[in-house]
């Protein structure tokens, strides 16, 4: 971690920055051999391009730098190493509306509701200009609010089943029988995000991501579906014929689950 620490050395002499930490799965203790560091750095401004650059040099063999697709960030590949660095800038503001919105407030989202609480929560503070990201990991120290949980089902569960038509279910099964594999994958992938939302709320657990769900869950979970993960290998598995079916057993374990709480 010697590496961590030299790269938040230059990066906290830059005035705009609140706070630097290190968040995905190093910081949560879910990392392996392939895992990259996540660095999330929370400024005020923009943070020129020519100095991120200069700091990169320092530190990498080669460099992206302003990646756009998702948040702004850079992304880097350390000399000597295959170890990956993925560097996030974030507002502060935005992040503080996004803690009212989903903690205070209790707003769901269609699969993955709670990951940014998740992760400024597990995230190790690296660097902290006069304890912003120390007061804001506090605003969300208690226990997981009863309506977020309520909102959170609310919001997902009808899409798995319950919905007078288009349920993911339906439009998997119509996609099976059009014989559109995209289409297949790509409502498969938000059945499962919105039956992961469910899981973790139910559970009172924070969304930890996309990555090693079922090992999540499993660890971290006290109710979970019967068959949870055999039936959730064999969707992913089974021939396009045997979705639907599978897809039933799933909807049929949750529905069992949901009608004890």
């Amino acid at each position: 971690m010697e590496i961590i620490k030299q790269i938040t050395n230059e990066f906290k002499t830059i005035d705009s920055i609140r706070a630097i930490a290190l968040g995905g799965s190093t910081a949560s203790r879910y990392d392996d051999d392939i895992s990259d560091y996540d660095i999330y750095i929370y400024t005020d401004c923009e943070i020129d391009n020519q100095i991120r650059t200069q700091i990169a040099k320092k530190f990498a063999q080669e460099y992206e730098i302003d990646n756009r697709f998702f948040e702004t960030g850079d992304e880097w590949r350390l000399k000597d190493s295959d170890k990956g660095i993925d560097i996030m800038y974030r507002s502060p503001d935005w992040i503080e509306e996004q803690i009212n919105r989903i903690w205070k407030e209790c707003g769901a989202s269609v699969g993955y509701s709670t990951c940014f609480i998740y992760n400024v929560k597990n995230s190790i503070i690296l660097y902290d200009k006069n304890d912003w990201y120390k007061n804001l990991q506090e605003s969300i120290s208690g226990s997981y609010p009863d309506k977020l949980k309520k909102n959170i089902t609310a919001k997902n569960l009808p899409l798995i089943y319950g919905k007078m038509s288009a349920t993911f279910t339906e439009q998997i099964t119509n996609a099976v029988k059009r014989d559109d594999l995209v289409s297949v994958n790509h409502r498969i992938s938000a059945f499962l995000a919105s039956y992961f939302d469910i899981i973790f709320a139910i559970n009172k657990q924070l969304h930890p991501g996309e990555k090693r769900l079922v090992r999540f869950a499993k660890g971290n979970c006290k109710i979970l579906p019967k068959n949870f993960e055999e039936n959730i290998n064999e969707l992913i598995t089974t021939s396009k014929e045997n979705k639907a079916q599978v897809l039933q057993k799933i909807t049929e374990e949750l529905k069992k689950l949901i009608s004890k709480i």
